[in-house]
């Protein structure tokens, strides 16, 4: 089994071209024996944050976006997640939806914005879901949403063998940005959660320029024992991997031998997460 990341820079208020262009990177996934396709953060809309504008090109979540992956997952027998401008009630949000073949089956808000997205988007409300699917149990999350442990945790702790992340990765949150190795932190963070929390994680971010916005790519594909698969891609990439997968893997990595089992090992008697009413 295999899933795919597309880094790409999608371009400004231009959501017919974009939508095309992530289509043809899902066909092209498909060709290559993908069952999942990950694309970036406001991938339809591009990221770009203008108020007015992205409200012209917002659209609800069963809009053309999800009208036309669901016809591309359809045809092409895959998953995809990305990100799009969500308009609803008069608000703004930075959403994200997984899509099968008969359609829908994730809608997600992102919960933690970063920087001037405060000025543009209503922070998220509809929590942090989770879908089974014939590849095993994905969640979805949305770029600075990893910086946040319990987000990955809450996902895993609901079953997720792989989290699906858009992104559009920029600077301004660390002073440094990269390692010697190549790694942004916020892709180190990803290699951590993934590792923590034994569950894949596959993010694909923007890349390029837009305007003032320089985006530093290092999109990557992480196994549940924190071993990188793919990337990080370089900051001017536009690429798509390809990557094998086994959700089994992440059963596996729970259960690291007879003494050592990272879920069961939990002390719910001292500490707990929950998620709405639920205590996990």
């Amino acid at each position: 089994m295999k899933i795919a990341v597309a880094q790409f820079r999608a371009e400004a208020f231009k959501p017919q071209a974009n939508r095309e262009r992530a289509v043809g990177y899902v066909e092209g996934a498909a060709r290559r024996g993908a069952r999942l396709v990950v694309l970036p953060e406001l991938v339809v809309s591009g990221y770009a944050l203008d108020a007015e504008r992205l409200a012209e090109v917002a659209e609800a979540f069963e809009g053309p976006t999800l009208k036309r992956w669901t016809s591309a997952a359809s045809e092409h027998g895959v998953l995809i997640a990305g990100g799009f401008c969500e308009k609803s009630n008069g608000k703004l949000y930075n959403s994200a939806m997984l899509v099968g073949p008969s359609g829908p089956l994730l809608h997600y808000r992102k919960l933690h914005l970063f920087d001037r997205e405060r000025r543009v988007f209503s922070p998220g409300d509809l929590g942090l879901p989770v879908a089974k699917t014939e590849i095993g149990t994905v969640g979805l999350c949305v770029c600075y949403d990893l910086r946040f442990v319990e987000v990955a945790r809450l996902l895993s702790l609901q079953g997720a063998d792989l989290l699906a992340v858009p992104t559009a990765w920029v600077g301004g949150f660390d002073r440094t940005t990269h390692d010697k190795e190549g790694f942004i932190t916020q892709a180190r963070g990803a290699v951590v959660q993934a590792n923590l929390n034994q569950v894949y994680v596959a993010c694909a971010s923007q890349s390029g320029v837009l305007g003032d916005q320089r985006f530093l790519g290092n999109s990557l594909v992480v196994d549940p024992f924190g071993r990188v698969l793919a990337g990080p891609l370089d900051e001017a990439s536009e690429q798509l991997m390809v990557v094998e997968y086994d959700p089994d893997a992440a059963a596996a990595a729970r259960h690291r031998s007879e003494l050592v089992n990272p879920r069961d090992d939990r002390r719910t008697d001292v500490y707990a997460v929950k998620i709405g009413d639920r205590v996990l």
